[in-house]
C-alpha cells in the first residue's frame, strides 16, 4: 500500500474537489482520495494506492481536472 499527499492550487469549491477526486481516482491502483480544501491556498490530496502512483500520472490527472500540482510527499 502507498499513500502520497499532493499539493494542489487552483481548488476553491466542492466542484473543484469532485473534478480532482474524479480524475485522482481513475487511476489505475489508486483505491482512495482525500481532500483537505483551502480555497485560499494549496489544497492537500491524500491518495492511497496498492502501489506506488508515478508522480507523472498524478501530475497528468491533476492538470486534466484543470489545477496545478506544486509538491509531493510520500508517506
Amino acid at each position: 500500500m502507498s499513500t502520497v499527499i499532493v499539493d494542489v492550487e487552483g481548488m476553491t469549491c466542492q466542484h473543484c474537489v469532485k473534478a480532482v477526486t474524479a480524475e485522482v481516482g481513475g487511476i489505475p491502483g489508486v483505491t482512495e482520495v482525500s481532500i483537505a480544501l483551502e480555497a485560499e491556498g494549496t489544497s492537500k490530496v491524500t491518495v492511497v494506492a496498492d502501489e506506488a502512483v508515478p508522480e507523472d500520472a498524478l501530475k497528468a490527472a491533476i492538470d486534466e481536472a484543470g489545477y496545478s500540482m506544486v509538491g509531493v510527499q510520500h508517506s
